[in-house]
């Protein structure tokens, strides 16, 4: 695809700005809309900092856009596929009855160690371009990991649903139908809705799940009394105005940072990070190359040459490290955003640099954030098995799409040991000097795929079948 600034179909450019402030508000609005949900639902999951999170995805893109000279239109937000990952640090012995709500320390370190990666693979690109990294990572390992990544977080989804750990018996059926609400709507709104409905079902859905808890609990709980229909629990509400103050209404305090000494944190478990963050970003490197050559499609040109895909990962990379030390949540770009700019046919940076600035405001506005607080679980559980199904397909259509060939037992091979070993739980756990190590088992259903691939080499009939076939094609 040749880089060229010709305008096509697009109604306004990448360097061109709205003419209209009214218009321009509007767009920037679709934009925010569009990722809020999402953006949101990481930390709701992990129990993070979801100001915080919003306001890093607001520098974070600000960030993109310095690295990639204002040439890219893309949205940075949280990204579902560092869960694990992140579960894996904030846990990392954090011990409730001290007060801790999370190792946000460790969380901050793994997430600065994917901001060093993607700065090294961004570095070595420039140097040596991309054909290392493809070799390294083929689509044959890459779509199963997207499928661990997504089907590996099904119990955290259910669990959410359910309103319950383990146990079928301890099931609240109320909780099941809020979470069932918010699926449906989301699912029909996304199938059926038109012009700005499909691009918020995530919006849709959640509002219907939230407003069906809310009725259950105002009804069942208090008008009532039964413990079993309290869904929502408005105590982040009712404790932000219970000493009325200036953080009452502005969040200048939600930075995980200032509770960095709340989880006991020991420089032990920075092999159990590396190895929890270390694999999924190179998975998401791919997935950002993939999502910057659909965006280049649709504005028509070539993303990875101008501004280059060295600067594209480094302005990804550093988002995420700062979204680190902020106690958001690791930055990817979003695919929701790419739709808008699809859509609308409208590519402006500028536009994106007001949502930027928008989302960061709203971040340090507390009412709306202790009333997002509020959401219950099964709601978010409703939404997350479309969300983590949506993961798991991308793999499956990043397989199709490459037309990899099932028929060869490599391939076979491969994906079957990526598979077995994610979804089964294959975790690895040792001692290094006294320090318990844990390999995530989606770092070790990764390793399985790079190294099967390796050992595991195309036999030279079937490369003269693959030659053959494509000349017949021509």
């Amino acid at each position: 695809m040749e880089n060229t600034t010709v305008k096509n179909d697009l109604v306004l450019d990448v360097h061109e700005s709205p003419k209209k402030k009214s218009q321009w508000v509007l767009l920037s609005l679709q934009h925010i809309l569009a990722m809020f949900v999402a953006c949101i639902t990481v930390p709701l999951i992990i129990g993070t900092s979801i100001p915080a999170t919003i306001i890093s995805a607001g520098v974070g893109t600000l960030i993109y856009i310095l690295f990639t000279q204002k040439k890219s239109p893309v949205v940075l937000s949280s990204s579902f596929a560092y869960l694990s990952s992140m579960g894996v640090a904030f846990a990392l012995d954090a011990n409730p009855l001290d007060g801790a709500t999370g190792n946000y320390l460790a969380l901050a370190l793994g997430m600065i160690i994917v901001g060093l990666i993607y700065v090294v693979v961004a570095l070595v690109v420039k140097k040596a371009g991309t054909g290392w990294l493809f070799k390294l990572l083929p689509t044959i390992v890459v779509g199963p990991v997207i499928m661990v990544i997504g089907l590996g977080l099904a119990g955290s989804a259910i669990n959410n649903l359910t309103g319950v750990n383990t146990g079928a018996d301890n099931y609240n059926l109320l909780y099941i139908l809020c979470g069932l609400v918010a699926l449906f709507v989301t699912a029909i709104t996304a199938h059926y809705g038109k012009k700005t409905l499909s691009l918020i079902p995530f919006v849709i859905g959640m509002s219907a799940g939230y407003l069906t808890a809310l009725i259950i609990t105002l009804i069942g709980y208090y008008a009532i009394g039964s413990e079993y229909a309290k869904i929502i629990d408005f105590s982040p509400i009712i404790n932000n105005f219970k000493d009325i103050g200036v953080s009452s209404f502005i969040g200048y305090d939600c930075f995980g940072f200032l509770e960095w000494n709340n989880g006991t944190f020991e420089w032990g478990q920075m092999i159990t990070i590396v190895l929890a963050f270390a694999p999924v970003s190179l998975v998401t490197i791919c997935e950002h190359i993939g999502d910057h050559l659909n965006l280049g499609g649709v504005i028509h040109k070539d993303l990875l040459k101008d501004p280059g895909l060295d600067r594209t990962l480094m302005g990804d990379g550093i988002a995420t490290a700062v979204s680190g030390v902020l106690c958001g949540c690791a930055n990817t770009t979003y695919g929701e955003n790419v739709a808008v700019v699809g859509v609308t046919k409208v590519a402006s940076v500028s536009v994106i640099i007001t949502a930027c600035i928008a989302t960061i405001l709203l971040g340090f506005f507390t009412p709306l954030m202790v009333i997002v607080q509020t959401i219950p679980a099964c709601v978010t559980g409703g939404v997350s098995l479309v969300l983590y199904g949506f993961i798991a397909s991308s793999g499956v259509k990043m397989l199709i799409n490459e037309k990899v060939d099932f028929t060869k037992s490599r391939n076979i091979f491969i994906a079957a040991a990526i598979l077995v070993a994610g979804i089964g739980g294959l975790s690895i756990s040792f001692k290094i000097a006294g320090q318990a190590v844990t390999i995530t088992s989606t770092a070790v259903a990764m390793i399985l795929g790079i190294v099967l691939n390796i050992v595991l080499k195309e036999k030279k009939e079937e490369k003269a079948e693959d030659t053959a076939t494509e000349e017949v094609a021509e």
